[in-house]
């Protein structure tokens, strides 16, 4: 079996063509870990913005060192680069779907040209506010979001999305190895705050650090009926919440 081809503009090129000034290629990461932020990348392109940095892939089919050593080529050949997050309490707070949210605002608002459209990895779109804002609604960062387009596996299709993956995930893990320096019990140097063997022993031994979604049903520990404040399209039997709790993919 020959390998899948890497991601190209191909598609961000097919929706620049429709009279569009530039496009952001979004991506996220840290959404099924148990402590941290999550974080959201972005990467705008226009038409012209050549061809990606040879060996820009999604972000879990490279190595820490590749993914290192392509976040300066990406940063040079991007239009323009941003990476946002939203922190554990922020989670807590709001749930996970506005804290995506509010990262990928930052990550938009980082961007400081204003993308067209935006292009998201997935078949959901986070990043647009409800028609109905709610009581736990944190404050704006954008005054208006682009149009979204959404698109499974665009990570591996859309270079500008694969490039937006590595500079989410760098930026993340460097954050959780920063943190790992002040609780080395939990090991998130190695396990980036998914739910990792060591990671479950040190919880289910020492509890929760500030650093961790004390509103999620961590394993080990039981969260007050008061902190779970979960926003309504969220819940703990979501698969994708739940795949990555159980797995530190």
């Amino acid at each position: 079996m020959s390998p899948a081809p890497p991601p190209s503009l191909r598609v961000e090129r097919r929706l620049l063509r429709g009279g569009l000034a530039s496009l952001a290629g979004l991506d996220e990461v840290g959404r099924g870990a148990l402590c941290g932020p999550v974080t959201v990348g972005a990467v705008l392109v226009t038409e012209a913005t050549r061809t990606a940095p040879q060996g820009v892939r999604d972000s879990k089919l490279l190595t820490p060192d590749a993914r290192r050593r392509l976040v300066p080529r990406i940063q040079r050949w991007a239009a323009a680069h941003a990476v946002g997050h939203a922190s554990p309490q922020e989670i807590d707070r709001f749930g996970i779907i506005v804290a995506l949210r509010l990262a990928g605002h930052r990550a938009l608002a980082g961007l400081g040209d204003e993308a067209a459209t935006v292009l998201l990895d997935g078949n959901h779109d986070y990043l647009s506010p409800p028609e109905q804002s709610s009581m736990f609604e944190p404050p704006r960062v954008l005054d208006r979001v682009p149009p979204v387009v959404t698109m499974i596996k665009a990570d591996l299709r859309c270079a500008a999305v694969a490039a937006a993956s590595i500079l989410a995930k760098t930026a993340r893990d460097d954050i959780m190895v920063g943190l790992a320096a002040e609780h080395p019990e939990y090991h998130w140097a190695d396990n980036k705050g998914y739910a990792a063997p060591e990671h479950l022993a040190a919880l289910a031994a020492l509890g929760p650090t500030p650093h961790h979604r004390v509103s999620w049903s961590l394993p080990g520990q039981r969260p007050a009926p008061d902190e779970l404040l979960l926003e309504e399209d969220v819940r703990l039997s979501d698969p994708v919440l739940i795949a990555g709790i159980e797995s530190a993919s």
